[in-house]
């Protein structure tokens, strides 16, 4: 009887120091990347040069909505949408808030960026799922891009966001 007390003693009291040293570690930070900066003017591709405008007349629902870069010309070819900078709203999911902005060119989206959160697990999911969004943004030309496996609110944010500068990019 007294060797079962000693051994269960023994046990009980292994097992708290081992859960105590557990709670005691904390898990290693894990460094929190900044977003990229939303520069679709300046993104290092060349821009075509700027078309006169077509003689329409512009369009003044918005404007706030579009960066100053936006023109009211139309697209020359292309998905019908309007050259210029368009910024979607931004749209809050439980781990932050992602924002889309589009570059538009000859009528359609040569670029797309977004701001996210980059915090605790979002820091090692958002970067490569934004970029998988972003790439599919340009190739598909609209907002049927398909979701990234892991990262379905951020997924999700993204092409509602996504889908506000598109609409933008139509008035």
């Amino acid at each position: 009887m007294r060797r079962s007390t000693a051994a269960a003693v023994g046990t009980l009291t292994g097992a708290a120091l081992i859960v105590g040293v557990r709670l005691s570690v904390s898990a290693p930070a894990v460094p929190a990347a900044a977003p990229p900066a939303v520069d679709l003017a300046g993104s290092g591709q060349d821009a075509p040069p700027s078309k006169k405008p077509s003689g329409k007349k512009p369009s003044n629902s918005d404007s706030s909505d579009a960066d100053a870069d936006s023109s009211s010309e139309g697209a020359a070819g292309g998905t019908g949408l309007k050259n210029g900078i368009f910024k979607g709203t931004a749209v809050k999911n439980p781990y932050g808030t992602i924002q889309v902005s589009i570059r538009v060119e000859g009528g359609k989206i040569t670029a797309a960026d977004a701001t996210y959160p980059t915090t605790a697990d979002s820091a090692t999911i958002n970067p490569p799922a934004i970029a998988s969004l972003k790439q599919s943004t340009v190739q598909s030309q609209s907002a049927d891009v398909d979701a990234v496996s892991g990262a379905t609110f951020t997924s999700e944010s993204y092409v509602k966001s996504l889908q506000a500068a598109i609409d933008k990019a139509n008035a």
